[in-house]
């Protein structure tokens, strides 16, 4: 028998610690998170210099539980993986310098992971048996920091067909939960207040609907949200958060849904009908709008890939599984790679854009 590829995965981009091990089967043989919401909650918001040190008192003996949650001895690791950016860049340091001493010890490979792509391939680690993704996709990249879509070619292959012009919609949610004091984090709690709520009152505009291209914008969303809450009389009652948080979740599907529709007939013209669409990110685990995307990929012919809920959000075991698809192609970086707060994807379009 072939002997497994094993990668430890390591998470540190903001405020969630992780340690996961996965192979080459697609198994997670480990996956193990810290959350960190209890330490920024009080501050409604995360807060690096916390999280940076939360991630050195948590990190090691992660790493020393998934080694032994997966049944393993060090050693017998292939390959040692850690996010390299984007992100806060303090908890980026901490996860790669861990990383980066556990490979020069153990003599093993070091691989820096981008973020992103982390979750760009994420669906091909949970993919179902005899349903597996195969390049090139369609990728609706949508979380608290970023609103992309991509079409992804390979590993390491991205081509950029829109992106947000300004607030992602992620941020949408956590300053909508701050104005409608819900709580922290904002995604989850829109959600669960949306529940209960009216999509129909409120009138919130869907930005960018209608307009060529696959751009997105949520400030204007959130703006007009704003007002609303400063038009109501203090203090609003429960009824009235959960329309307004209905009807806020309703725009940001419909946005997305509109977006996404238009990525699809570029994905279409350049790669023929059908194909995969996939979503990922935090905001992949809202079913609201998971409900949406499955009606337009069903509209479009498409099959529609969404990693389960809890790895949708900040995990390790989508790093890992990252630096085990980059590892088995032979991609692997020195131990002088420098920690990366901003790492596009598609660096190619982020290069033609800051020379426009």
């Amino acid at each position: 028998m072939p002997k497994k590829t094993l990668v430890l995965g390591i998470e540190t981009s903001c405020d969630e610690t992780g340690a996961a091990i996965v192979d080459h089967d697609r198994r997670i043989l480990a996956n193990l998170v810290h959350s960190q919401i209890a330490d920024h909650r009080p501050y409604g918001g995360v807060v690096p210099e916390i999280a940076a040190r939360a991630h050195l008192d948590h990190l090691d003996s992660l790493i020393r539980r998934a080694v032994a949650d997966a049944g393993l001895e060090l050693d017998e690791l292939d390959a040692i993986a850690a996010t390299g950016g984007p992100g806060l860049i303090g908890g980026v340091i901490v996860g790669v310098m861990t990383a980066k001493a556990l490979a020069a010890s153990l003599g093993k490979p070091f691989v820096a992971v981008n973020h992103l792509e982390a979750h760009a391939l994420t669906a091909r680690l949970t993919a179902p048996e005899g349903q597996e993704i195969d390049f090139p996709y369609l990728l609706l990249l949508v979380s608290g920091g970023h609103c992309q879509l991509l079409t992804v070619e390979g590993v390491g292959r991205y081509r950029k067909l829109g992106s947000t012009i300004d607030d992602a919609a992620g941020e949408a949610f956590d300053k909508a939960a701050a104005l409608l004091g819900l709580g922290f984090p904002g995604g989850p709690a829109v959600e669960a207040a949306a529940r209960g709520g009216d999509p129909k009152r409120f009138a919130l505009p869907r930005p960018m609907i209608g307009r060529p291209g696959a751009d997105f914008s949520f400030s204007g969303l959130k703006t007009a949200l704003r007002h609303l809450v400063a038009g109501l009389q203090p203090p609003i009652d429960p009824r009235t958060k959960a329309d307004l948080a209905a009807s806020l979740q309703a725009a940001v599907a419909a946005a997305l849904v509109d977006r996404t529709a238009h990525a699809i007939e570029i994905f279409a013209e350049r790669h023929g009908p059908g194909g995969t669409l996939v979503v990922a990110g935090g905001v992949a685990a809202n079913q609201t709008i998971r409900a949406a995307l499955a009606k337009l990929a069903d509209r479009s012919g498409m099959r529609l890939a969404v990693p389960p809920p809890a790895l949708c959000t900040d995990n390790a075991a989508m790093v890992a599984w990252a630096g085990l698809e980059r590892f088995r192609l032979g991609l692997t970086d020195g131990l002088d790679f420098a920690p990366r707060p901003r790492w596009p994807l598609d660096e190619a379009a982020a290069l033609a854009g800051a020379k426009a």
